[in-house]
């Protein structure tokens, strides 16, 4: 069981939060995730980064519109990933609305999304042959490209010219393009880093119609409202799990306001319909697990173009239909996952999660290239190490995707992997938390050698310790269903984490639902409480107990309730029992 420890509070900031007149349980939580000021709160259009700030926007943005004035064609090449499939359908809408803001234009906008299992990942130059079909005077890649230096090159010997528009980490050396946009690379000095890939490509188009608006393109009104194109901004930035920096809560903040209200594109519309899910009490957990799941299924089993077609549907009823697809597609990866995942487990039978390597690698034949990035997310969740998954390839070849714990930046472990086997590795890339990487199936095993290796040398035993961080007690007097209203109504994410809270209970009443999730009747000082633990791995719960859970509004034939949600029970009744504050 993890040991739970306490996020500390700045008393400092949470009193001045509280006197600029935040709620007094927002004003702590707020304190303890390093806000000092309700400023910092204001997600105001007007407090976004400017796109000068982005190096190379405005040159992405002048590319872009000489092929447009010389009625050129553009094609998108798209990532097979939700932040890839929003970042596409984004850079299409706009530019065709741009196109169609000129009658005499005669400009084209379309795309290609690779097929995972075949062409692989970024701009290949197989990649650049078959968009080279489509007769291109410029290839715009979203969520790929800062590591396609044969892609480009190949590009360049056909004369298409190259715009890089992506968020991961470089390499050694960038890609030969006519221009790339990325807050990663080189000397860009943009104050936010976490940007997706579909946030790179709304600054490029917002730096686009400035541009087209300095070249007299549009008539009064005509130039696109680009606001109304957050939801695609909120979704693919939640997606892609990328860290909600100050910019990025205004994003998916505006962009989540705005689908709440009902404007957002038929296709996400269509997908919520299809998953059940009430438009106006959207969350940031329907945008993960909604949402998200819906599209990468799509990338994952069958053909990204699905998803990306939804996302541009106009007419409702093929929105829908699109939709319902992508919903088959996803009960079918919840079956393979559970398949693969119930094989890892027996592999992992034996590995005690505090004496286990401090990387794991496992392969399995059978397993589907496709899921295996999911599968590492919820080992890694699991026995709280580093994990890549492999399934086999082509051509001798299997394909890995990795996740990792804090304390090990994943792209940067295979780097020096690469560094110290030189030829182990196909090929590599990601950031921090996910990665992927190719090599030959005979040598998995001299991959997992030195994985664990690695990560032994870069972990501390205090990041191999399953700690889960709380935000300490729950006073019973916030426990209310105004309190999970005020939590649900904010915007929390990677980097700036959904209050989870830990206290001592006694169970008072258990019973399993579905066989697999856990309904509780708890009482703490005098106080009944209901709760439930989704997919729980504890059948029943030793009384008193200590548990981490966050403060929930559950909703039942029309009548709404606090809830506590229950996601961790503690190996300790004695650890972590205050708010620690500094």
């Amino acid at each position: 069981m993890p040991r739970f420890s306490v996020r500390p509070v700045s008393l400092f900031a949470q009193k001045k939060l509280e006197q600029e007149g935040v709620h007094p349980l927002l004003a702590r939580l707020y304190a303890a995730r390093g806000i000092k000021s309700a400023a910092e709160l204001n997600c105001g259009m007007e407090h976004l980064l400017p796109p000068d700030a982005l190096s190379h926007a405005n040159d992405a943005a002048s590319l872009l519109a000489d092929v447009m004035q010389a009625d050129g064609k553009i094609v998108i090449v798209a990532d097979y990933d939700c932040d890839g499939a929003t970042a596409c359908a984004l850079g299409a809408r706009v530019m065709r609305a741009i196109i169609r803001a000129r009658p005499d234009c005669k400009a084209r906008v379309d795309y290609l999304v690779p097929d995972r299992f075949v062409l692989g990942y970024g701009l290949s130059p197989m990649i650049v042959d078959l968009a080279a079909q489509h007769k291109p005077d410029l290839i715009v890649t979203v969520d790929n490209g800062i590591a396609s230096l044969e892609g480009v090159e190949r590009a360049r010997e056909l004369g298409i010219a190259t715009l890089i528009t992506d968020h991961h980490l470089p390499g050694e050396h960038l890609p030969a393009a006519d221009c790339i946009v990325n807050p990663n690379q080189p000397g860009c000095a943009f104050p936010s880093k976490h940007l997706a890939g579909v946030g790179v490509m709304f600054y490029v188009l917002v730096a686009l119609r400035a541009e087209l608006r300095a070249r007299a393109w549009f008539h009064a009104g005509e130039a696109p409202h680009l606001a109304s194109f957050l939801d695609l901004v909120a979704l693919g930035t939640v997606a892609d799990v990328a860290s909600l920096d100050y910019n990025n809560r205004i994003l998916v903040s505006h962009g989540i306001k705005r689908m709440r209200a009902g404007k957002l594109c038929p296709g996400l519309a269509a997908l919520l319909a299809a998953a059940g899910r009430n438009i106006s009490e959207l969350s940031i957990n329907d945008l993960s697990f909604v949402l998200g799941p819906r599209l990468n299924a799509a990338g994952r089993l069958s053909d990204m173009a699905i998803g990306i077609e939804c996302l541009l549907a106009d007419d409702p009823g093929r929105a829908f239909a699109l939709a319902q697809k992508l919903d088959a597609l996803n009960r079918e990866r919840r079956e393979i996952e559970a398949d693969m995942q119930e094989q890892a487990l027996v592999l992992l039978e034996n590995i005690d999660a505090d004496a286990s390597p401090p990387g794991i690698a496992l392969f399995d034949p059978q397993w589907h290239q496709g899921v295996v990035g999911i599968l590492a997310s919820r080992l890694k969740d699991r026995v709280h190490r580093p994990v890549f998954a492999f399934a086999r390839g082509e051509n001798g070849e299997i394909k890995g995707s990795g996740r990792s714990i804090q304390g090990l930046h994943l792209r940067d472990a295979l780097d020096l992997l690469s560094k110290r086997a030189p030829g182990l590795l196909l090929r590599f890339g990601g950031h921090a938390a996910a990665a992927g990487v190719s090599l030959r199936e005979e040598d998995f095993p001299r991959f997992r050698a030195h994985f664990a290796a690695i990560a032994a040398e870069c972990l501390t035993p205090e990041e191999l310790s399953h700690q889960i961080v709380t935000d300490g007690s729950l006073e019973t007097a916030w426990c209310t269903l105004d309190s999970a209203r005020q939590i649900a109504g904010q915007i929390w994410g990677q980097g700036f984490p959904s209050p989870l809270f830990a206290d001592e209970f006694t169970v008072e009443k258990e019973r399993l639902l579905k066989d697999k999730h856990l309904k509780l009747n708890l009482s703490r000082a005098g106080r009944k409480f209901e709760a439930i633990w989704f997919n729980c791995h504890s059948p029943s719960l030793e009384s008193p107990v200590r548990l981490a859970y966050r403060l929930g509004v559950n909703r039942y034939q029309g009548i709404e309730s606090a809830q506590l949600v229950i996601e961790h029970a503690s190996d300790s009744l004695a650890n972590g029992s205050c708010i620690r504050q500094i």
